[in-house]
C-alpha cells in the first residue's frame, strides 16, 4: 500500500489543509478559500513507523519471560515478530535444580507475560516471579493447565510420596499444540490488536505438530514390538512414551538427581539383561559417569543423545527449535531400538522461529 504525506498547507504558501484517508486533499475554489489537488508520497520507512503493522515490526514487542528453551520457542513461533521472549534457563543448564540469578528478578519486574512449564519443574523461578511481576502480569502454567491430576505421572525419578508429577509434558506433540494454543490466548489478552496475528501463527503450528506427529507414529510403530521400551538416563518421556505406545522401563538418574548408588546401578543392568533392550539412552543435558558401565555390563549400546529441554545448536541456529530437538529424539529411538526412520526424512524443520512475513488472509 502507497501512503501519502500530509503536509502543512501554509508550509507551500498556499493556506490550510485538509487530509482524508492518507492523502492531502488541495481543493482550488474561487473566492477566498483557494485549494489545489496534490498528492505527496512519503518515504515508505517513515509512513510505516507512522503506521506500524499487525505483524509487530513497528509496534512495541510484547514482553515474555519464560524458563527452558522449548517452552521459548514454542511463545516465538506463536508471538512472531510481536514479542521479544526472554528465557531465564540458559540451554544446557538442569531446569530442575535451576536456581534463577538476581537478574531474573528485574527481568520478571519487566515483564508482560510471565510463562513457565508449571507442574513444579520451575519452583524457584515461580517464587521469584510470584514475588516480582507487576499485580496486572499474568502467570501461566501451562502444565497445570493442559493436564488434570488424573492424568499425572509418577515414576522412578518423581515419585508419588514426594508429590511432584512428571512435568515434561511437551515432550509429547500433541500436548505441546495445547500449550501453543495456551500462549495464543494469553497474548491475544495482552495484545489484543495483535489477536489475529497470533491466531495464524498457531494454525500454522498446529499443522507442522501434527506433520511431527503423524511421522512419529509411522517411524515408531517400525520399531519390532519387543524392543517398543525406553530405559532413560533422565525420565523425560513418560507422555511422550503414553502417545506412542513406548513402555518406559525405568531411568538411571534418583528422585534427588544424584547419581544412582551401586545397588541402584546392579538392579538397572539385570533389568536391562531380563528385558533384552538392545539400547539405553543417556542424555544430552544430564551427563552420567555410570552410562558406560550399566550398557557394557548389560550388553546394550548406550546412546547419550537424547534433549528434552536442551535444543540442538546455539540460539540462532537454524536447528535451534522445538521441532527440530523433536525429529531428533525420535530419529534416535527408532534407529537405536531397531526401526526404520524413514519416514522422518524432510522433517528436520530448521528455522522454526519462522515468524517473519505472512499471509493473514489466508488464515
Amino acid at each position: 500500500m502507497q501512503l501519502f504525506a500530509i503536509l502543512p498547507w501554509d508550509t507551500l504558501g498556499l493556506g490550510p489543509a485538509r487530509s482524508s484517508n492518507g492523502w492531502t486533499l488541495m481543493r482550488s475554489l474561487v473566492g477566498r478559500h483557494r485549494w489545489s489537488l496534490l498528492l505527496v508520497p512519503l518515504v515508505a520507512g517513515l509512513a510505516l513507523a507512522a503506521c506500524g503493522d499487525e505483524s509487530g515490526a513497528e509496534t512495541e514487542k510484547v514482553t515474555v519471560v519464560t524458563t527452558i528453551s522449548p517452552l521459548r520457542n514454542i511463545i516465538e513461533n506463536v508471538g512472531g515478530e510481536r514479542v521479544h521472549v526472554v528465557g531465564l534457563v540458559p540451554e544446557g543448564a538442569d531446569a530442575h535444580t535451576f536456581d534463577p540469578p538476581p537478574s531474573a528478578a528485574r527481568r520478571l519486574a519487566d515483564a508482560d507475560l510471565v510463562v513457565l512449564n508449571g507442574l513444579n519443574l520451575e519452583l524457584p523461578t515461580l517464587e521469584l516471579a510470584r514475588a516480582n511481576a507487576g499485580d496486572d502480569v499474568e502467570l501461566l502454567l501451562l502444565g497445570d493447565a493442559v493436564i488434570s491430576p488424573d492424568d499425572y505421572v509418577f515414576d522412578f525419578s518423581f515419585p508419588e510420596d514426594v508429590g511432584n508429577p512428571n512435568p515434561h509434558v511437551w515432550t509429547d506433540p500433541v500436548l505441546a499444540q495445547d500449550y501453543a494454543a495456551l500462549i495464543q490466548e494469553a497474548l491475544s489478552r495482552v495484545d489484543p490488536e495483535g489477536g489475529r496475528y497470533y491466531a495464524a501463527n498457531l494454525q500454522r503450528f498446529r499443522a507442522r505438530a501434527a506433520d511431527l506427529h503423524a511421522a512419529f507414529q509411522q517411524a515408531l510403530a517400525t520399531i519390532p514390538e519387543r524392543n517398543r521400551k525406553l530405559l532413560t538416563y533422565h525420565d523425560s518421556f513418560p507422555y511422550f512414551g503414553r502417545r506412542y505406545g513406548l513402555e518406559i522401563i525405568g531411568a538411571i538418574e534418583p528422585s534427588d538427581f544424584s547419581e544412582p548408588s551401586p545397588r541402584e546401578v546392579a538392579a538397572l543392568i539385570e533389568q536391562i539383561r531380563e528385558q533384552r533392550l538392545p539400547a539405553i539412552f543417556g542424555s544430552e543435558v544430564f551427563s552420567s559417569a555410570v552410562l558406560d558401565q550399566i550398557a557394557a555390563e548389560a550388553g546394550a549400546v548406550q546412546v547419550a543423545t537424547l534433549r528434552d529441554d536442551d535444543l540442538p545448536g546455539d540460539a540462532g541456529d537454524d536447528e535451534n527449535t522445538y521441532f527440530a530437538m523433536m525429529v531428533q529424539n525420535v530419529r534416535t529411538m527408532t534407529v537405536a531400538l531397531g526401526g526404520d526412520a524413514a519416514a522422518l526424512d524432510g522433517l528436520e524443520f530448521g528455522g522454526d522461529t519462522w515468524i517473519r512475513e505472512r499471509d493473514l488472509d489466508a488464515a
